[in-house]
């Protein structure tokens, strides 16, 4: 059993797993989550300050949700984050179109197991049955 405080509240919580929060503020961050993605949705080109300011969550926490591409912005908004492996501007995730593309081959070509290549058919061998260190007399 893990127990630790809250970072919300500072109670002591039996934690599983995610974030370090008490399933009350767990829940409370998750309320205020769904106000800030309506007002996004209203607003298209609000910009992270405001929708700090507007409801009291941290631009930290609003970065959080982009890179866990719970939020995403309008093309044409002036929010935008940093492609962590490029440094091309993106509306949500942590990587851009190529670069998860990329990505995905990388790992697409680490599982990719090349074909065993075939021995030639060897005429003098069959696929009959031998015994090795008998007699064949007996």
């Amino acid at each position: 059993m893990d127990v630790r405080n809250c970072r919300g509240c500072g109670k002591l919580f039996n934690y599983i797993q995610g974030p370090h929060l008490c399933p009350t503020c767990a829940k409370a961050l998750d309320a205020k989550f769904e106000e800030v993605k309506e007002y996004v949705y209203d607003h298209p080109r609000v910009d992270m300050q405001e929708v700090s300011e507007v409801f009291e969550v941290s631009i930290a926490q609003i970065k959080q949700w982009i890179r866990e591409e719970r939020l995403s912005f309008a093309e044409d908004s002036m929010i935008g984050l940093d492609c962590e492996s490029c440094g091309v501007t993106i509306k949500t995730g942590r990587f851009c179109k190529s670069c998860k593309e990329k990505l995905a081959k990388g790992f697409q070509n680490l599982y990719h197991k090349p074909e065993p290549k075939q021995k030639p058919s060897d005429p003098k061998e069959s696929p009959k049955m031998r015994f090795l260190d008998q007699d064949r007399n007996t």
